[in-house]
C-alpha cells in the first residue's frame, strides 16, 4: 500500500515562497508519475503540476507556470513543489498524488494514491 505524506505548507505573505515535500512509502516510487493538485472547501481538485517517473518531463497549469517548479528525488522517494511569487489566490490545500504509470494527465481520477494534503495560506 502506497502512502504519501505532504509537508512544508504554512502562512506566507504575497510574493513569498514555500517548498512542499511529498514523502512516499510502500511502493515503487521511481516507476510512478507524480502530480500536485490543490483544492479549497467544497471545490474539486485543481491540477497544478506533474512530473514523469524519471523526472525528465514536467507540465504545469497556466496559473502557476513560471512561478512553481516540480521536482523529485527517486533515491529519497520524495517529490517537491517549489512555489515562488505566491499570490493570495494560491491559498488552498495542496495534495500530491501518484499514478502507477511513468506519465499521467491533469485529470485527478487517473491517480491511484493521494496524500492528506498540506495547507498553504498566502496573505495580501
Amino acid at each position: 500500500q502506497v502512502q504519501l505524506v505532504e509537508s512544508g505548507g504554512g502562512l506566507v505573505q504575497a510574493g513569498g515562497s514555500l517548498r512542499l515535500s511529498c514523502a512516499a512509502s510502500g511502493g515503487f516510487f521511481e516507476r510512478d508519475a507524480l502530480a500536485w493538485f490543490r483544492h479549497g472547501p467544497g471545490k474539486e481538485h485543481e491540477f497544478v503540476a506533474i512530473i514523469s517517473s524519471d523526472g525528465a518531463t514536467t507540465y504545469y497549469a497556466d496559473s502557476v507556470k513560471g512561478r512553481f517548479t516540480i521536482s523529485r528525488d527517486n533515491d529519497k522517494s520524495t517529490g517537491y513543489l517549489q512555489m515562488n511569487s505566491l499570490k493570495p489566490e494560491d491559498t488552498d490545500v495542496y495534495s500530491c498524488a501518484v499514478d502507477r504509470n511513468p506519465w499521467s494527465s491533469y485529470q485527478s481520477p487517473r491517480y491511484d494514491y493521494w496524500g492528506q494534503g498540506t495547507q498553504v495560506t498566502v496573505s495580501s
